[in-house]
């Protein structure tokens, strides 16, 4: 291994592990991890509740960072809150195993700084976990900023106005005014602490200048030093003429030279969350968002979400612990596919379309109120090399650009609900998103807006320079001090990519979400109903993945849920850090080679791991190693019963209409009486069941029934608020003996911990595809069929995401050694050998341990499970 400091960590990795022993596929998993990372690879793990992942992957990363010198730390994200406190939890036990003080009441802080420094073995690994800047500002959590304006905005503009408070005239000695408890160590000291000092006294409640009955901003529970209302700059370090809001522990910040007045002592263990810097943060009048940087910069274990790793428009906070010696932990990785590709998809709504003409056109009516005002405007955008005939151009181009969005929408709500213009648009059109392609979704061909664009001149040189002349517009507008709140900065970059980026693997679309208004808050008359946007969905995201997996270190991609690991490594981008060829372009079916699962060993094997390192590395020099590995449940299999129930296909076409059929009616078809019986039989079943439908309308057709067919409390989900979903979860764990009746796709079918004795038994109705019609998924379809091959592209965008959502929610019956419960997948496509089977698509244990029954058995087969057991 490359970079040995100290002891081997394949070795080593058992100072850190926090437990007296580690379950066999546990220590498996970490010395994989480490093998791997050490040869600057990846591991793709698949292991269900109780594996032990968040341990393993922690401990491999410490070994690998306290042991050799190609590591530097661990970054661990994961889109789930409750996971990212699991590993800030399994991160304090490592710690407090590392450290003897602790189990006195914690170390003595000096000393355990001093001896952080030595990198011992025994040191603490110093951690933080991160949130965003939203949860951070006192001003923000308090409501004190406008409400037209975010709290991401007016930071921003805080900061900057800040930052010309503070910048050196020649006359500062570079020394902090305040002390920091993790110095910052700046190359360049362009700011002055003394004249940042002097902002913090300034604002101060006990400045003269706030001797009044403005109270103390308190948030999280801490006094800062400062009133609640902002405080504006000394007259003295102005030129302007009006108020120059700054933020005061913006001021402190720099004050301390970029300095954190918190360090890792403040955190249980010697890692901080949100909740201990925060108001430590409060309290000492410094920035609680900068203060995260600090520690950010000098943690050895740092655990965000994926927008920290995957967003551009966050990325950059985290910027500077992103390089080859980070060891990544993403964790939930069957998420990452989904996600990322949401997170590069670009998305311009019509009203920030007006927004960003009328900002381009305020500078153009600025220009003409008088010559003095012109050659003010000239002089701002020539810093940007811009005339203001390229501003008025744009400004035309976004008028005609909102023309053709209202005149191409109203065409296609033409052909979905004819007069709809006669009357009042809410009462006729669909209450649903809608989605207008503008090219063939199957299709590499120009979308109709760049067509139209072309046609009406508007061509290459001017969308390139939209983000330019966007730029240059908000500079103006803020230099010349006129009340606007520009966005046509960030428009015309999308802008440019819309026009620069290829036609296979983006999709171009008007979005058209559901929001009904009142008729005097429309612009246009299908406002009334849906607020249009336009729309850059990115197709492929295992590009950019590959290219961000590249630029680390190594380390590991986990779930529950990845099988098939082929096809996982494929569509992550992970097998082009290997060095593979597409499927379509080497002649290897791999979406067949799915079948055997991750390969290896046998998958009925108790405790021990499948594993597949796959294809040999290709002669690139960029070929890196990845390895995939599967382990099984861990629990005692007497504890549940997993049952595959063949059932007629659960499809559209053989249900039929859920909406045309009562659910204790006479139109009901043969399929639904058959489903109606497992319905019925499962939710009769002794404790809490969970029923995960295909969709919420079939949700609400099997409550309706469930509701009058078993004598207990029946929930149903619906499409709504985060908080209408966790009342309703929080209903169905207050009792026992419920059903709670959701979609497969919804938010409570995974990343819900239903430990105990919350659920006894989860059923999967159906394979829960989503809509094979939408431009998107026809769009993903056509884009995975070039990539890998037309014949596994409906498995790769559609069957696989959908399997994995199904085991995810039967995975959430047993969470631990002691709990007993039922998981039954029904629907024929489960079974093996039937036409349109999923059953590869299961992991080799499930498929292993899954029983085959008829609905006619079920009942039969649950009495005698639960005949000497009690759920939970």
């Amino acid at each position: 291994m490359d970079g040995v400091q100290s002891g081997d960590p394949a070795e080593a990795w058992r100072d850190f592990f926090a437990f007296a022993e580690a379950y066999e596929s546990q220590a498996d998993a970490i010395e994989t991890a480490i093998d791997v990372a050490g040869r600057e690879g990846y591991l793709a793990m698949e292991g269900p509740c109780g594996t032990g992942k968040t341990m393993a992957a922690l401990t491999a990363g410490a070994a690998l960072v306290r042991h050799t010198t190609a590591y530097d730390r661990v970054v661990v994200v994961t889109p789930v809150k409750q996971q990212r406190a699991q590993f800030v939890e399994d991160l304090r036990a490592m710690n407090a195993g590392l450290t003897e003080a602790d189990d006195a009441g914690g170390a003595d802080a000096d000393d355990a700084a001093a001896g952080l420094e030595n990198g011992d073995t025994a040191d603490p690994l110093r951690g933080v976990a991160l949130t965003g800047k939203r949860d951070l500002c006192p001003y923000g959590r308090e409501g004190v900023f406008p409400e037209d304006v975010s709290t991401h905005d007016r930071c921003e503009d805080l900061r900057e106005t800040t930052a010309d408070l503070v910048e050196a005239d020649g006359r500062s000695d570079d020394m902090p005014v305040a002390e920091s408890a993790l110095p910052a160590d700046p190359e360049d000291v362009w700011w002055d602490p003394q004249q940042a000092g002097e902002l913090v006294r300034e604002a101060r409640l006990d400045a003269e200048t706030y001797r009044t009955l403005d109270g103390a901003l308190e948030t999280a529970g801490a006094e800062s030093p400062y009133p609640r209302s902002q405080p504006s700059a000394p007259e003295g370090m102005t030129d302007g003429d009006g108020e120059d809001l700054y933020c005061p522990f913006e001021a402190d910040w720099y004050a301390r030279n970029k300095g954190s007045p918190v360090d890792f002592s403040a955190g249980e263990h010697w890692v901080v969350t949100p909740e201990e810097y925060l108001p430590a943060a409060t309290e000492r009048g410094t920035c609680p968002h900068r203060v995260m940087s600090v520690l950010l910069g000098e943690a050895d274990v740092v655990v965000g979400n994926y927008n920290h790793l995957f967003d551009p428009g966050t990325r950059p906070l985290v910027a500077e612990v992103l390089d080859s010696s980070t060891f990544l932990v993403v964790d939930e990785a069957h998420r990452v596919e989904k996600r990322v590709r949401d997170l590069l998809s670009d998305r311009v709504g019509r009203d920030t379309l007006v927004r960003a003409r009328n900002d381009c056109a305020t500078l153009v009516s600025r220009a003409r109120e008088s010559d003095d005002r012109r050659a003010a405007v000239d002089d701002r955008l020539a810093t940007h090399d811009v005339p203001l005939t390229a501003v008025d151009r744009a400004r035309e181009f976004y008028d005609d650009l909102l023309a053709w969005v209202d005149d191409r929408v109203g065409t296609y709500l033409d052909d979905v609900e004819r007069g709809w213009r006669a009357g009042d648009p809410a009462d006729v059109l669909p209450d649903r998103d809608q989605e207008v392609p503008l090219r063939d979704p199957e299709t590499d061909e120009p979308d109709d807006l760049t067509q139209w664009a072309e046609r009406a001149g508007y061509d290459g040189d001017l969308w390139r320079s939209l983000a330019t002349v966007g730029v240059a517009v908000e500079d103006a507008i803020d230099g010349l001090g006129l009340t606007r709140s520009p966005v046509c900065g960030a428009v015309g970059a999308v802008m440019t990519r819309w026009w620069e980026r290829d036609h296979a693997r983006y999709l171009r679309e008007i979005e058209l979400e559901h929001a009904p208004k009142q008729a005097e808050a429309a612009n246009a008359d299908y406002e009334r109903v849906y607020t249009a946007g336009l729309v850059l969905f990115d197709c492929m995201p295992g590009e950019a993945l590959a290219e961000t997996f590249d630029a680390l270190g190594g380390g590991v991609l986990m779930s529950a849920t990845l099988s098939p690991l082929d096809v996982f490594s494929e569509v992550s981008g992970l097998a082009t850090l290997r060095g593979e060829k597409p499927s379509a372009g080497d002649g290897d079916d791999t979406g067949s080679a799915a079948a055997s699962g991750a390969g290896g060993a046998d998958p009925s094997s108790t405790g021990g791991p499948t594993s597949a390192p796959g294809p040999k590395p290709t002669d690139s020099d960029r070929s890196r190693p990845v390895v995939t590995k599967s382990y099984p449940l861990r629990f005692h299999e007497d504890n549940r019963a997993s049952w595959l129930v063949d059932a007629t296909p659960f499809t559209a076409h053989n249900r039929g209409d859920p909406g045309e059929m009562e659910p204790l009616g006479e139109s009901w078809n043969d399929t639904r009486d058959e489903y109606a019986h497992v319905l019925r039989t499962v939710a009769r079943s002794p404790g809490n069941v969970l029923v995960a439908m295909p969709n919420y309308r079939e949700a609400a057709w099997a409550g309706a029934y469930l509701d009058a067919a078993v004598e207990k409390r029946v929930l149903v989900d619906e499409s709504s608020s985060n908080e209408a979903t966790e009342r309703l979860k929080q209903e169905f764990f207050d009792g026992e003996g419920a059903v709670l009746v959701t979609s497969t796709r919804g938010t409570l079918t995974e990343g819900v911990d239903y430990d105990g004795r919350k659920l006894a038994a989860a059923l999967v109705v159906g394979v829960p595809l989503v809509n094979v019609g939408s431009p998107r998924v026809r769009a993903v379809k056509r884009a995975y069929a070039d990539a890998f091959g037309e014949d596994v592209a409906f498995e790769y965008a559609l069957t696989v995401p959908a399997v994995r959502r199904a085991r995810q929610a039967v995975g959430r019956v047993i969470r631990g050694t002691e709990e007993c419960g039922v998981r039954a997948l029904a629907d024929r496509r489960y079974t093996a050998g039937v036409r349109h089977s999923v059953h590869e698509y299961l992991s080799p244990a499930e498929r292993a341990e899954f029983v085959r029954l008829t609905a006619d058995f079920l009942g039969s087969q649950l009495e005698s499970f639960w005949d000497d057991r009690q759920p939970g």
